[in-house]
């Protein structure tokens, strides 16, 4: 693993406690931040906690990122305990429906968008602000492959990451004469618990449309996020940093 340098830094993750979070977690720690774990699930986050194990520079609170008062709570609590925000991982998210558009619910269809939009909004709003104030951070949203190219049977989870490719794209705009930077990640099919509940006929169809022909790792994504995250990524914001294996080539 290449050494990053993320020494004094404090990141907040969302969705940290299992998965691509807690990827990105184990690398950030590994090169020496402070982390935020960020999850509702509650077991999941004390199953981190034991795994990660590394003390005092690991918190885990519970949060429902469609909520905003629960965000902020979180915020409030985590600049309480480690006095700062440095970097924000937006990785919560859902899968949503998995069928025709016209099959979809608007039950399922508002949830996967109050998850993997309304969290991303929520989180960047509490964390710019402090930012802005101290004059420096950095923004890694996470978005998919399939928010450029579109999946069937997958709409409201493609329109979800396509409409978070965009906001990455005018927050960055917005904050790009300051020290903020605001990127997102675009991955293929990771081999996650996500991928792992779609049906096998999806999963072959995600498998078909990459060149590799294999799922990406969790920890090749989290060695992405934690490079946008660290000093080294200076001169890039506002931009989409595809990771799919060679499915994405615009």
């Amino acid at each position: 693993m290449n050494k990053l340098d993320l020494r004094d830094r404090v990141a907040i993750v969302t969705g940290g406690a299992r998965g691509l979070g807690k990827a990105t977690a184990k690398r950030m720690l590994d090169s020496g931040a402070k982390v935020a774990l960020w999850d509702l699930n509650v077991n999941a986050l004390e199953s981190a906690t034991n795994d990660l194990d590394v003390g005092e520079r690991l918190l885990t609170i519970s949060v429902d990122v469609s909520d905003e008062a629960s965000v902020s709570k979180a915020f409030s609590r985590t600049l309480t305990h480690f006095g700062r925000v440095d970097i924000l991982v937006n990785n919560a998210g859902i899968g949503g429906p998995n069928k025709p558009l016209w099959e979809v619910d608007l039950a399922g269809w508002q949830q996967t968008f109050d998850i993997n939009v309304n969290g991303v909004f929520y989180c960047i709003r509490a964390a710019v602000p402090h930012m802005l104030a101290r004059g420096t951070g950095r923004i890694v949203n996470v978005a998919s492959v399939a928010g450029k190219e579109g999946n069937p049977n997958a709409s409201a989870y493609s329109a979800s990451k396509a409409a978070v490719i965009g906001l990455t794209k005018s927050v960055g705009k917005e904050l790009a004469k300051t020290s903020i930077t605001v990127n997102c990640v675009a991955p293929a099919a990771v081999n996650t618990d996500y991928m792992q509940s779609r049906t096998e006929a999806h999963k072959e169809y995600i498998l078909s449309k990459i060149p590799m022909a294999r799922f990406g790792r969790e920890d090749e994504i989290a060695a992405l996020i934690s490079w946008l995250s660290s000093d080294d990524a200076s001169f890039s914001t506002g931009a989409t940093f595809d990771v799919s294996g060679g499915r994405a080539t615009y």
